[in-house]
């Protein structure tokens, strides 16, 4: 039989020269512990490269969101900077409304004082203006709106512009209130609210000119306002500018 040859394990020596007395040390280093050795330095630099990489590209990440937050902080400011000019141009506008109701105020006392000074104890006519308090006529009368349409609000009041009966407290699918007053000499008035008001009168009811028929609960509620002349609908400025 022939002999088994055992496989030698390559080595390097490694020999160490002291430079005073010359001493020397020689060691034995495997191959393999060269490998692993090798090995872990490939590794450590994997490593360190690994989070060289992260760090940059956390740091990029980072600044994208900076770029951001300051982009939506730009933002911010400019919305903010719009909103403080709507506010400003909110509080002109109802500054200009509170001045336009103190006119509107102004002038329907001065109406309503004319009209009392100068109504007769009996006034059969509807001559009267329907609204008191701050009623703004917004729509005339035309032939395709055969009204009047005034605008009012929570101080105001609807009233009777005439002596006569109520003949109509209904409503239908446009108008919540349609209230109706015959008077003498042909003359009827129809007064339509496009929102609910508080009714102060009902059918059958005798009332005086200036009389309360409604009580608006609700700002800018519409008031469309008829007068008709044996069944014919006719300007009703015709009849209260003949009385002033």
């Amino acid at each position: 039989m022939k002999q088994q040859r055992h496989k030698r394990r390559e080595s390097f020596s490694v020999l160490l020269i002291s430079n005073v007395d010359r001493s020397n040390r020689q060691f034995s280093v495997s191959l393999t512990f060269i490998r692993l050795i090798f090995f872990l330095i490939l590794l450590i630099l994997a490593v360190i490269g690994i989070l060289t990489f992260l760090f940059l590209a956390g740091n990029q990440k980072q600044n994208m969101l900076r770029a951001q937050l300051t982009t939506q902080e730009a933002m911010v400011e400019q919305l903010n900077a719009e909103k403080d000019v709507l506010d400003n141009e909110i509080q002109a506008l109802r500054a200009e409304n509170n001045d336009l109701r103190q006119v509107s105020k102004i002038i329907t006392t001065k109406r309503e004082k004319a009209a009392a000074e100068e109504a007769p104890a009996s006034n059969p006519l509807p001559t009267l203006f329907p609204s008191s308090g701050s009623g703004i006529l917004i729509e005339t009368y035309s032939e395709d709106r055969p009204y009047l349409s005034i605008n009012t609000h929570t101080e105001g009041k609807i009233v009777a512009t005439g002596d006569g009966t109520v003949v109509t407290v209904g409503s239908d699918d446009t108008y919540p209130l349609i209230l109706e007053i015959e008077h003498e000499n042909g003359y009827k008035t129809r007064y339509m609210c496009n929102q609910d008001v508080q009714v102060q009168t009902e059918e059958g009811s005798q009332v005086k000119a200036g009389d309360l028929l409604c009580t608006i609960t609700s700002d800018d509620t519409q008031l469309d306002y008829q007068i008709f002349l044996n069944e014919e609908a006719i300007d009703p400025l015709r009849i209260i500018d003949a009385k002033g």
